[in-house]
Parts: structure tokens; C-alpha cells; sequence
């Protein structure tokens, strides 16, 4: 500017979500959660959601953080501080779950372009609306060629059956409208294949959702949808103290057992951790560093009160309500897999009624094959990923974007 102060000012691109929804959605999230948390989020200083305003796009401008990302700084800490700003974020995380909502999907302010029907009021100026991630949306690339309009069912739900009927609907709706299967490896599945496991999944969630541990666990909470170190500033000076949160984009209120198997990269617990690690001849400094690494995963996990009863429980119980939706994207086989495993362990996990799935000696014959390919294609993707240095979204530090050819 002129008089040398800054400014942040963003625009949308085509993949980011519904137009006009996305942005007064962020926006909105931002200004909520500024009024009610001491969290430091970034006041928006002007936007439209409108793209025929002068400047023909949507957009946000707003104050910039201060400073510097935590994935810069993370590297040079000491155990003490990566504890203490563990601590910090917990903390932010137990404020963030700590507010109430009647009701799944996004928030909006009151006057967002939506039909009456597709607003519940919230408070004030606000009320929850549709959900806006783009997995409802079908916005990526090729995406609205290949499935057609969005999903039917995108919010928002006042109660855990209709959220999980938008599920299957979505589900449904990222079908491809023409055959392709010429062009599928075996794991993939067909058309026919994905609806019979979608239907499938809609009668396991029926049974799912009448349990009462499965409804203490679902209590409407927000939190921020991607909680990494390249979104969370911190201060250069004392590292342990929050000075940004950034990144608000496709906020969305769920069913809080969704987050209990969400982990921010700095509290990722070591793949091989075990109980008996410190047993072993390894290098003392690396045995340090893992156990810091368990402390830590066991920190960000546990300060959020209404994610505890979700804790308590099998991660099995959950796995459907998390994935049934992207069977297309994530292949017939793994949900296939998850589907094998809850009916495996159904009476174990202590779900009063009959399960409505029972596989053939055949048919699970048929899935231990494509599970191997499956396991193929996602180790090879899991090589990929330490090769370039990315992320499971393709993200690259702006230092590695050379050496990826990028």
C-alpha cells in the first residue's frame, strides 16, 4: 500500500467449492469465531461473494498474520518448546470444539444467497447452511463432466439420519453418468459394484446411527479443516506462542467422531511406535525424538472434551460415516474392506442388532485379490509421496518445488 502497510487479498479459483457459498461461508466462519474465541484469526477487512461487482470475481481482503509458518521454525525448536506450542494449539483445538451448534454443515451469515428452506438460524446474523466442501460439490477437474451437478444432499441436517442420508446421496451422485469401465483396474469397481456397496453402507449406517454410543459421539462441532503446520503462524521470537490461524476455507460443522482420526503433521505419532520402542539398541536421540513425537500425538488428541466419547470407541464403528461418500474416489475394494471388517467384529464391537451384511465364501475370495492390488497402488503412492515430499493432497513447500520438478 501507499503508506507501506499490507494487506492480504484472495480469490477463489474454480476447484475451491460452490461460487458465492465458499466465500461467504469463510468469511463468515471467520467472523463467528473471532467473536466468540480469543483464537488468532484474521480480521476481514472487505469481500463480495458476488462476481459481478466491479471487480468481476469474488474475493477477500483481510490483515495479514504475523509472524512466520510453524513449518519454518518447527525444525530449530526445542523438545521444551514443541511441547509448550503443542500445548497452545491443544488448546486452541478444545476452544474451537468447545462451541454448540444445532445442526451439520457450514456457516453462513443470515442473508447468504440460499432458499429459507436451506438455512437453520444460528444466532444473530448467522445460520448453517449447505455444506461446502467440495467432495459435495463435485468441483475438481473433469469432476461436473464425468459426475454431473452436485449432490442432492448437501445440508444442511438437523440430526445424524439425514446427515447420513446426504452421505449416500453424495455417494450416488460421484458415480460416473457413462460407462468407463474399460478404463478401470480391477480394485476400482464398477458402476453396479459401487451402488450395490452404497446401498449396503446405507443399511449398516441405519443400524449404526440407532446406537446410543454412536449418538453420544456425534455432537455437532467445528473445527478447522485443515490443521497443519503450514497453516498455523507462530511468533519468530518465542515460537510457542500462536499468532495465526489461517485457512478457513470449507469449514464445516460434523458429527465429532469425524475428527478423532484427524492428526496435524507435528503430532503425527511414528508409523512404527510402539510400547516397547524404548526397549530396543536404537540411537538414544532417536528413541527421545519418538517418544517426544508419542507425547505430543497423545497432547493434540486428548484436551477436546467433546471428542472424548468418539475415543472410546472402536475406530471401526466410524468408518463408514467417513468414507461410504468417496467410494469412487477411494475404490469399491476399500470400502469393501471396511465394510468386511465392521461385519467381522459386529457382535465384538457390541451393536445390538443383526448385521445386514454376510459376504460368501466367493466373494471374499474375489476381495482378498483386489485388496492386494489395492495395497499395490497405495504403496506405490506412499512412495510417491516421500519421493517429492508432498503431502496426500500433492502440497509442496515452496523449497521443494524445484527439486519436484515443478
Amino acid at each position: 500500500m501507499d503508506d507501506d502497510s499490507c494487506v492480504v487479498a484472495r480469490l477463489p479459483t474454480s476447484i475451491a467449492g460452490p461460487p458465492r457459498l465458499t466465500t461467504n461461508s469463510e468469511v463468515a466462519t471467520m467472523t463467528y469465531l473471532r467473536s466468540r474465541l480469543t483464537l488468532p484469526i484474521s480480521r476481514v477487512l472487505d469481500w463480495s461473494d458476488d462476481p459481478s461487482n466491479p471487480i468481476g470475481t469474488e474475493y477477500i481482503i483481510q490483515e495479514p498474520v504475523t509472524g512466520a509458518p510453524l513449518h519454518q521454525l518447527w525444525p530449530t525448536m526445542t523438545s521444551e518448546q514443541h511441547m509448550l506450542c503443542t500445548k497452545a494449539l491443544s488448546l486452541a483445538m478444545k476452544e474451537m470444539a468447545s462451541l454448540d451448534f444445532p445442526a451439520y454443515g457450514s456457516l453462513y451469515f443470515s442473508d447468504a444467497p440460499l432458499d429459507s428452506a436451506r438455512k437453520i438460524h444460528l444466532e444473530k446474523s448467522f445460520c448453517i447452511g449447505p455444506h461446502c466442501g467440495s467432495i459435495y460439490w463435485n468441483r475438481g477437474p473433469r469432476e461436473i463432466e464425468l459426475y454431473g451437478d452436485s449432490s442432492p444432499d448437501c445440508g444442511p441436517w438437523k440430526n445424524l439420519e439425514r446427515y447420513c442420508q446426504g452421505l449416500i446421496q453424495t455417494g450416488f451422485s460421484r458415480l460416473p453418468k457413462y460407462a468407463i469401465n474399460n478404463e478401470l483396474l480391477p480394485h476400482q469397481g464398477s458402476n453396479q459394484e459401487h451402488i450395490r456397496l452404497l446401498n449396503t453402507s446405507q443399511s449398516i449406517l441405519q443400524h449404526l446411527i440407532e446406537d446410543t454410543r454412536v449418538q453420544e459421539s456425534a455432537t455437532p462441532t467445528l473445527l478447522h479443516p485443515d490443521f497443519h503446520m503450514r497453516n498455523i503462524y507462530v511468533s519468530i521470537e518465542d515460537p510457542t506462542v500462536l499468532t495465526g490461524l489461517i485457512d478457513w476455507q470449507s469449514t464445516s460443522i460434523e458429527p465429532a467422531f469425524t475428527y478423532v482420526n484427524q492428526t496435524p503433521d507435528f503430532a503425527s505419532i511414528p508409523e512404527d511406535f510402539e510400547e516397547d520402542t524404548f526397549q530396543d539398541e536404537r540411537d538414544p536421540k532417536q528413541k527421545q525424538k519418538e517418544y517426544k513425537d508419542a507425547l505430543i500425538y497423545i497432547c493434540i488428541k486428548g484436551f477436546a472434551p467433546k471428542l472424548r466419547p468418539a475415543r472410546l470407541l472402536d475406530e471401526s464403528l466410524f468408518q463408514l460415516f467417513r468414507y461410504s461418500h468417496t467410494s469412487w474416489r477411494d475404490s469399491a475394494t476399500a470400502l469393501r474392506q471396511d465394510i468386511i471388517d465392521l461385519s467381522s467384529r459386529w457382535d465384538e464391537l457390541g451393536v445390538s442388532s443383526s448385521c445386514p451384511f454376510s459376504p460368501s465364501r466367493e466373494e471374499l475370495g474375489q476381495h482378498a485379490r483386489d485388496y492386494e492390488d489395492l495395497e499395490i497402488v497405495r504403496g506405490l503412492k506412499r512412495w510417491l509421496r516421500r519421493s517429492l515430499g508432498t503431502n496426500s493432497d500433492g502440497w509442496v513447500e515452496n523449497e521443494g518445488c524445484v527439486s519436484c520438478g515443478l
